[in-house]
């Protein structure tokens, strides 16, 4: 299929769900350059990193919840064409609320199935993911000929309620409208690979967090492993061209839209090692690689406990002190088992090629984060976390607490290594004044580099004193 760039974008009206995220800002963005008469982001929150730009650019941002069918019906009345994105539950704690992520997607896919049908809406893209096919088990350059895998034999609710969903959206192509004009709804599902590019916010913050806090220790499944990735740039091109292989005037195709009732995997076309592809990125962070490596089945038994011990926490999944599962089974089966696609079906049909090759997606990522962390507040590893605020805590304990609980225990730990009560208390006091005066020098030298990190230097060093001073002094020399 070789068409204009802007064929069926100009003079058309464009609805994004999810439009807030990081997949649906830039297709936004990539819309108002082609030219789209106007285009709508309707997104649960109210603002988002992007959203100032969006806002900038033209777009009409509407908050509203894709299950909430009214939302829906508002954003979507007039439109022409319709990209799915909005969905919940792909990794971390959304992966537990089980109930919402069946109500977002299939749900919300059913409202917006509907509101195309109520309205004459002719083209629906959906976003859909690999994980339709895949559930754990090897495939080797798959193609959509592969079979749905067995709703039943997932392991995470995202995944079989993303194959719900895309399995309806699919279903209900050809679907007449509901004024009897004799025309139909056109759907489509493209497949994209794990995302990634500037300002991701999904996977690569949570491995980056991980990283720099010295627990990523291990990589799961052998080096053989292999899986897709797509660059943001790559996708936002597939969803287009997608758009346009539903369009039905195009002349010797009327009415015969080439992407009606397909599905099409999209990637970089370079599948590679998960290790392998983070270690340039991690590398330029200065943080260290994982060296061991955890065979995939000890690491699905550990996940599975994580699981197990996050549902008991359900009630408290929102809360911000509740940190990120370390993994979960489905996370498992993404990175130790080997599945990757090939594109050819979406290069022949709807002519995708990936604009971006994979060393060109990695630079921009790279460039981004190095950007990012010269911006952020800059520590140590957890170790050093634990070891100075829990050895504070046991000198302190030893040399002014009286002999309750475990303060015995601590005052013969600290005598064993300092002798005599006046030391340990002379060392505690010693050491706070080392840490505050740390802390007021910090304070002071993150006025003059890093301003906008100053408070965060401060308190980080009165808790670490040099762990953390070291890291300011560092950036000072650059």
């Amino acid at each position: 299929m070789h068409l204009s760039e802007s064929e069926g974008i100009e003079g058309s009206t464009f609805v994004v769900t999810g439009g807030l995220g990081f997949v649906g800002a830039a297709l936004c963005l990539e819309l108002v350059r082609r030219g789209a008469r106007q285009i709508r982001a309707i997104d649960c929150r109210s603002t988002s990193p992007w959203s100032d730009d969006l806002e900038n650019k033209g777009v009409h941002c509407i908050q509203g919840d894709i299950t909430v069918k009214k939302d829906v019906e508002r954003a979507l009345r007039g439109a022409d064409c319709v990209f799915h994105l909005a969905s919940y539950g792909m990794s971390g704690k959304e992966m537990i609320q089980y109930g919402r992520v069946d109500e977002v997607n299939i749900n919300g896919t059913c409202h917006i199935l509907d509101a195309c049908i109520e309205f004459g809406i002719k083209r629906l893209v959906y976003t859909s993911t690999y994980n339709v096919v895949f559930g754990g088990k090897e495939i080797l350059n798959g193609n959509e000929a592969l079979p749905y895998f067995p709703l039943d034999d997932h392991v995470d609710s995202y995944s079989r309620s993303k194959s719900i969903a895309e399995q309806l959206v699919l279903k209900n192509n050809g679907r007449p409208f509901k004024d009897k004009s004799g025309k139909c709804l056109y759907t489509c599902a493209v497949r994209p690979a794990a995302i990634y590019g500037p300002g991701e916010d999904r996977h690569l913050p949570r491995i980056i967090s991980l990283a720099k806090l010295g627990v990523l220790r291990f990589t799961i499944g052998e080096a053989s492993v292999k899986g897709d990735w797509i660059y943001i740039d790559n996708l936002v091109h597939a969803l287009i061209l997608a758009s346009m292989g539903l369009l039905d005037d195009i002349p010797g195709r009327e009415k015969r839209p080439i992407a009606a009732g397909q599905s099409y995997f999209v990637n970089d076309g370079s599948p590679v090692n998960t290790n392998e592809f983070l270690r340039p990125l991690l590398r330029s962070l200065e943080y260290d690689l994982p060296k061991a490596t955890l065979p995939v089945p000890y690491a699905l038994f550990m996940s599975r406990i994580i699981c197990v011990i996050y549902t008991l926490l359900y009630p408290w999944l929102n809360r911000w002190w509740l940190p990120q599962p370390l993994m979960l089974p489905a996370e498992v089966y993404k990175v130790g088992v080997t599945h990757y696609f090939s594109y050819l079906k979406a290069k022949e049909e709807l002519g995708y090629v990936p604009l971006v090759s994979p060393r060109e997606g990695m630079a921009a990522t790279i460039s981004y984060w190095q950007e990012r962390k010269r911006r952020s507040l800059e520590g140590p590893t957890l170790q050093t976390w634990l070891f100075c605020i829990i050895g504070m805590f046991v000198l302190f304990c030893a040399a002014y607490l009286p002999d309750i609980g475990p303060v015995p225990i601590f005052r013969a730990i600290s005598l064993f290594f300092f002798r005599s009560m006046a030391i340990i208390r002379v060392v505690f006091l010693l050491a706070t004044a080392a840490h505050i005066g740390e802390a007021v020098y910090a304070w002071h030298l993150a006025k003059r580099v890093d301003p906008a990190n100053a408070r965060g230097w401060f308190w980080q060093t009165f808790a670490l004193g040099m762990f953390s001073l070291r890291f300011l002094l560092k950036r000072a020399k650059k």
